[in-house]
Formats: C-alpha cells, structure tokens, sequence
C-alpha cells in the first residue's frame, strides 16, 4: 500500500482496482477530436502499466477504473501518479499541439478511489457506462463514441449495465 499527497490524499493499494477521475481547466469542454485523442491515451499503456476496466471520455471530465501492473524492471507496481502523468500529460500535448498552443489541459489534481469489492467493481463501472447517459447525450451507453470497456468484447456484462 502506498499512501501519497498532493493537495488531496492519495491511496494506492496493490492489485486492486482504482476509481480515477480527472477534470479539465476551468471545465473546458472539448471537442469531439479531442475525446478521442484523450481516449486513446487511456488505453495506450492497458496491459503494459495497467489494466483497464473501463473508460469514458465527457465533454469535460474523464472516468476510469485501473489496475497498476508490476513494472518487470523496478520489481515494484507502477504508481498511479506516474500513470495519471503518462494519460494527462500525452493527452495535454496532442490537444496542445493541434491547436497551436501551450498550457494546462487538465486540472493538477486527479480523484482517485481503491475499489474494495468485486460488488463495488461492478458497480463502479456501471455508474461510469452510465454516465453519458445521465447526462443526456446518448439514450443508450453502447452508442456513446468516447468509451472503452474490456468486457465488450467477452459476454460477461456486470450488473446489465443497460
């Protein structure tokens, strides 16, 4: 377990699931282009770093459920500060660098949570399949274009996520 802070404290256990959110500066909404490039780098390092549950890309916030992997070369977990930077930071420059500028994309601080229960797991990603449908831009989550979910491809579904 690894305990660390920033201006929120931070809990990292060991082969657990984490609940992360991040937000953008100033609740900058992005545009659709934007989301994919920030979905992509959710799913770039799964099954290398981490291992994915499920991610969703909003207008202006981003869910996943993670799992640190053990880094061979370290002989340790891979903490979540250095993944949250290696999402954050690889989104930031691609957004930056299609529009032309520099600066913060996201805020400083992530929201991050250690899942306790397969039950909690399940229910977690169900809230985050859910969420575009709560906010109204889909009637179903399935047809919502900024969200990645492992179980998609095996039959398995937790709890109908309907």
């Amino acid at each position: 377990m690894t305990f660390y802070r920033r201006n929120l404290p931070h809990l990292q256990r060991d082969n657990k699931p984490h609940f992360v959110t991040f937000v953008t500066k100033n609740r900058w909404i992005m545009p659709e282009w934007a989301r994919e490039l920030v979905l992509g780098c959710c799913i770039h390092d799964h099954r290398i770093r981490y291992d994915l549950h499920v991610a969703v890309v909003m207008p202006d916030h981003v869910h996943v459920i993670l799992i640190p992997t053990i880094d061979d070369e370290r002989r340790s977990v891979v903490p979540l500060p250095e993944i949250m930077k290696a999402i954050k930071g690889a989104s930031s420059h691609q957004i930056n660098h299609r529009l032309g500028r520099h600066g913060s994309i996201w805020q400083e601080e992530s929201f991050d949570r250690v899942l306790r229960s397969s039950e909690k797991l399940d229910e977690k990603i169900v809230y985050i399949l859910q969420n575009p449908v709560r906010c109204g831009l889909v009637r179903e989550w399935h047809e919502y274009s900024w969200i990645w979910y492992r179980e998609r491809e095996n039959p398995y579904t937790p709890s109908q996520p309907t």
